[in-house]
């Protein structure tokens, strides 16, 4: 098991010392499925803007709630590990509901990053209702165009057939 790869109470016990010594968390969460490029750049453009980086990571119940039958492709345990094999992840948190709300208060950031394909309109009202009452800075990060998940699934039927 991977140091980096906390349940929700080493992952808050963690955010209160970092706060705790004046240091600022970053969190984001998504799927990770099918990591590429795309989610790298990203990651690391969240993790420059703290001092620590946390990733709440879909369950693969939620997944398949979210992106339908056949996914993920990779179980959320393998999501883990790639993800903190990452030098720009602090911490992998893996949340098993549809939305982060218990991984946001467990994690309690400074700072909540999402990608360029999010805006503040789309983002869930029930996360960004938690997010103002704790006080969590919004950051929407430049998206990575010409990459994405589906994206690279469809590529790879298409190159099957």
């Amino acid at each position: 098991m991977n140091a980096k790869i906390l349940d929700m109470d080493e992952l808050a016990k963690h955010s209160r010392e970092l706060r705790a010594d004046g240091k600022k968390l970053v969190v984001t969460n998504g799927c990770f499925d099918l990591l590429h490029v795309g989610h790298v750049r990203y990651l690391q453009a969240a993790r420059a803007l703290g001092d620590a980086l946390a990733v709440g990571l879909n369950s693969d119940r939620s997944v398949r709630e979210l992106k339908g039958l056949g996914r993920p492709v990779n179980n959320e345990r393998d999501r883990a590990e790639v993800l903190a094999a990452l030098e720009c992840v602090d911490f992998v948190a893996i949340f098993p509901e549809l939305r982060a709300t218990q991984f946001i208060r467990a994690s309690m950031p400074a700072i909540y990053a999402k990608g360029g394909d999010y805006t503040s309109d789309t983002l869930n009202t029930e996360e960004q209702t938690l997010l103002k009452e704790i006080g969590a800075e919004i950051r929407i990060l430049p998206f990575e165009r010409g990459y994405s998940t589906s994206r690279l699934l469809e590529r790879l039927r298409k190159a099957v057939k």
